[in-house]
């Protein structure tokens, strides 16, 4: 062969090796520009404070914007539609939430995604439960005499929610079914314009994810009487469990991290180191735990099966309370 062949050769070898190892240096150069994180519930409630401080920990650690963009309504339906129809090019990720990936599929006979085609599951991000708060104008100052005073008043008690399908709904729905109690929903489009309404009097209770109504409630804007954990939360333990009064109840809320269908595997790989990463910040934990929540470092395949394990737990629950939307 030539000296000429031979060094065509090589520059077709070097040429094609080139071509490999381009899209493994771009995936190991994300995020290489602003990201868009996509919140599915409105700005201000507990979720909502919980996504941005990860966000702003993923800016630190990354040196890239990282932008929330909410977008809310049917209980985080919307926003979940919306990740899952953005490009697989990991400039756009967004919120894996209980309510739309692990309640709505029961709850809802329709769905405009599909919870096991239309995801890449990139981990956790962290575990709260509900606090049930009442309006200071509510005469029970504990459970038992919450109870007691619904069941003296069927039909005229209404706890309010941050959606339909929502862990703040479904709280609500077993406490009355566990209690034999008949009270009224009330859903929102979201935490934050439940909590007016629940302030101005308008309805009556919420058990509402821990950040916002506890800070109401140390504010003595609502009164807290239980947390819907198994047991009492280190940062408010003279709260009790709500399952000192009902044996058994427990609903916790969760979070995540995911993008739509389609993310070359090494950049759903690199997007998930950089977020365990970001977990691991003794900064950010403290930060969640100042806001009822903890760090909840699942790996994408952990958090694929506790998904699917959440949504056959969640199943007989939504039956039971009757619960179902077009």
């Amino acid at each position: 062969m030539s000296g000429m062949g031979r060094i065509g050769r090589r520059a077709a070898l070097a040429a094609g090796a080139a071509l490999l190892a381009a899209p493994a240096r771009a995936e190991e150069r994300w995020p290489d520009g602003p990201i868009r994180f996509i919140g599915v519930f409105p700005p201000g409630g507990g979720t909502d404070i919980l996504s941005r401080l990860w966000c702003n920990r993923m800016a630190e650690l990354c040196g890239e914007q990282f932008i929330v963009e909410n977008r809310s309504g049917s209980a985080g339906n919307i926003g979940t539609e919306a990740i899952a129809r953005v490009a697989p090019d990991g400039r756009s990720i967004g919120l894996a939430s209980v309510a739309p990936l692990a309640i709505a599929p029961t709850l809802y006979r329709r769905l405009p995604f599909d919870v096991n085609r239309d995801f890449t599951w990139l981990g956790g991000l962290w575990k709260l439960p509900n606090l049930l708060v009442v309006h200071p104008e509510v005469p029970a100052r504990t459970v038992p005499e919450l109870i007691a005073l619904v069941k003296a008043n069927p039909g005229k008690y209404s706890y309010a929610s941050s959606g339909s399908g929502t862990t703040v709904h479904l709280s609500g729905a077993a406490f009355a079914a566990r209690a034999g109690l008949e009270m009224v929903h009330v859903p929102y489009r979201g935490g934050a314009p439940a909590h007016v309404d629940l302030m101005a009097g308008r309805v009556h209770m919420i058990f509402d994810n821990i950040p916002q109504a506890l800070q109401e409630a140390r504010e003595g804007r609502v009164r807290a009487l239980a947390v819907t954990s198994a047991q009492r939360v280190p940062q408010a333990p003279e709260i009790p469990a709500m399952a000192e009064f009902l044996p058994g109840f427990e609903i916790t809320s969760w979070a995540g991290v995911m993008g739509p269908a389609g993310l070359p595997p090494a950049l759903a790989a690199r997007i998930a180191a950089r977020t365990a990463e970001a977990l691991a910040s003794r900064e950010l934990a403290a930060r969640y735990e100042e806001n009822g929540a903890t760090v909840w470092a699942a790996t994408p395949e952990e958090f694929a099966r506790f998904r699917a394990a959440e949504e056959s737990a969640f199943a007989p629950i939504i039956r039971a309370s009757g619960a179902q939307v077009d």
